[in-house]
């Protein structure tokens, strides 16, 4: 059953939060700020009742991991991504199916990206200036989301292939990515992380998703930071949700 509605979740956000409404009663309105802030989602449909009642929302502030023995993190990114979308909420690459994660024994198909400004998660209250997931699901419907922290430094040539192609404008059409991206290049070769359950940071809130935050970010340039910035014309973030009692794992 968890399957089924984590599975659901996912299909909604990608028509709802990842595509543009066809009508204006298809999906409620939701923001990052104004009166549809996250901070009122649950005001906005029933369905978004766990943004405000669930407890083991996303994203968190990580500190206080418990050291446990590591499972290594397999990916298998050799598909290079295919378009580019701005849905006004984020910026989202979409990929040819195919792509995976192995965790816990099971392969998770890769089902997009998307980044957020500034991050989400925090590390030790500490945020960053962009994070990306990559979000995932397995046969039975389970998400995943692998996310992987950016700091300003060097340009990434990788995010920079799909920001030539990123459009300013919100919920046009997918626009073609050019030259071929490599997915290693927006990853550390260190994919030592930290785990925890969770939800989706945005409506409807599915809770049930695995989170694995990788510890070591990546670069992108200070033009590349404000480039996206310019184009979301907002911050993106969901601020952080308390634990209610979890615990975080370091892998």
């Amino acid at each position: 059953m968890k399957g089924t509605i984590l599975s659901a979740a996912l299909a909604a956000l990608t028509l709802s939060v990842f595509a543009q409404p066809a009508c204006a009663n298809e999906a409620p309105h939701w923001s990052y700020d104004g009166d549809a802030a996250p901070q009122n989602w649950s005001k906005l449909s029933p369905d978004f009742h766990l943004c405000e009642q669930g407890k083991a929302q996303s994203p968190i502030d990580i500190k206080d991991a418990l050291q446990v023995h590591p499972r290594p993190l397999k990916l298998s990114y050799q598909l290079p991504p295919v378009s580019v979308i701005n849905n006004g909420h984020s910026v989202q690459v979409n990929v040819q199916q195919g792509d995976f994660a192995t965790l816990d024994g099971e392969r998770f198909v890769l089902q997009q990206f998307h980044f957020h400004s500034p991050s989400e998660n925090t590390l030790n209250g500490k945020s960053f200036p962009m994070e990306a997931h990559f979000v995932h699901m397995d046969a039975d419907g389970e998400i995943a989301v692998i996310a992987v922290m950016f700091e300003t430094g060097q340009a990434n040539p990788e995010l920079e292939k799909i920001w030539q192609q990123m459009p300013e404008k919100a919920g046009g059409e997918p626009v073609a990515l050019k030259e071929k991206v490599s997915l290693d290049g927006l990853l550390p070769k260190n994919l030592t992380h930290y785990r925890f359950s969770g939800s989706l940071t945005t409506p409807p809130c599915t809770e049930g998703v695995r989170w694995l935050v990788v510890k070591q970010p990546q670069t992108l340039s200070a033009a590349q930071l404000q480039k996206f910035q310019h184009v979301m014309h907002h911050a993106n973030n969901r601020p952080v949700q308390g634990l209610h009692g979890r615990v975080v794992v370091a892998e």
